[in-house]
């Protein structure tokens, strides 16, 4: 596996190393020492999510806040989408700055999201199997979120708006603006 660090301090893309032959392939896809070591600290998940969604479907921008904060290892098993990660960290060289990362079953890529930053996909092909590690559970309580669609954001979802399936939830997070008043 290699891990590279995005233009997000924090926040890497890992590629693992593929063994193939004519049976198939081999990889893997978490070892908890190495990839510590890529990433540079210590991180304990402790659940591991997957979510089914059809083409169009834009999950977030969603986060926990305070001590419910969390760090995802997302991937794609079956799919296409994009990922999209928002530094939300006020005192980082970053804040309010994102990217967006092509993951699929094809690439194997899978991106860490550290805690402090929003996160949300699109699913490009006509479905996709996502799933991640997260370090922290969920709390109704703390989540929050920043809308898909913010201006001052200006994520290329690469869908057009009428192609996108939004939760209601979702369509109603506040702005940046909102959140960083």
């Amino acid at each position: 596996m290699q891990a590279k660090e995005t233009s997000l301090k924090g926040c890497y893309i890992l590629e693992p190393t593929i063994f193939g032959d004519e049976r198939g392939y081999f990889f893997e896809s978490y070892n908890k020492k190495r990839f510590e070591s890529l990433i540079g600290e210590t991180v304990n998940f402790i659940q591991d999510n997957e979510a089914f969604s059809n083409k169009g479907a834009l999950r977030g921008l969603h986060f926990q806040e305070g001590e419910h904060a969390q760090a995802k290892l997302v991937r794609v098993t079956q799919g296409t989408v994009i990922d999209v990660a928002v530094d939300l960290r006020p005192k980082s060289e970053t804040f309010l700055k994102h990217i967006a990362v092509e993951l699929s079953s094809e690439n194997k890529k899978q991106l860490f999201v550290p805690r402090g930053f929003a996160h949300g996909y699109i699913v490009l092909s006509e479905t996709a199997v996502f799933n991640y590690k997260c370090d922290n559970g969920y709390n109704k309580a703390s989540e929050n979120g920043v809308i898909y669609d913010d201006k001052d954001l200006n994520i290329d979802w690469q869908l057009k708006p009428e192609q996108l399936i939004v939760s209601e939830k979702d369509k109603v997070l506040p702005t940046i603006n909102e959140l960083f008043k």
